[in-house]
């Protein structure tokens, strides 16, 4: 009885701790997240220059097994960054540009945020 306890209540705490925050910072961090691993980075940028393709076209591209690159796909999915479409046997999967646009700006911002003019001196000191 006390280890479902534990596991309710640390769920409860890391649900407390995730909405002292901004929806913005929650998605910018979901997402840092996601772009976290090389593999998804390549699916993506890969998906920006064909505009579309199938997965197992992906998974010829990558040096990773088929199951691999679909866990990772789910990844992306999983955030709407990358949307699938189910055609007979194969997924063909495209960017979602509206929000990896919406992205952008928020990553924009923020960085733009984090470099105030004059925010530690040349020599990398703070003071």
């Amino acid at each position: 009885m006390s280890y479902i306890y534990n596991i309710l209540h640390n769920t409860s705490m890391t649900f407390a701790k995730t909405t002292a925050f901004t929806e913005e910072q929650q998605q910018l961090a979901r997402v840092a997240k996601a772009l976290a691993h090389p593999a998804r980075v390549a699916i993506i940028q890969l998906l920006a220059s064909k505009n579309t393709c199938i997965s197992g076209d992906i998974a010829a591209e990558l040096p990773l097994s088929r199951t691999t690159v679909s866990q990772h796909l789910q990844e992306l999915k999983a955030l709407d960054l990358i949307r699938g479409e189910i055609d007979g046997l194969t997924v063909c999967y495209c960017l979602n540009t509206e929000l990896l646009r919406q992205v952008h700006a928020q990553f924009t911002s923020f960085f733009l945020e984090a470099t105030p003019p004059g925010a530690c001196a040349p020599d990398g000191s703070c003071c």
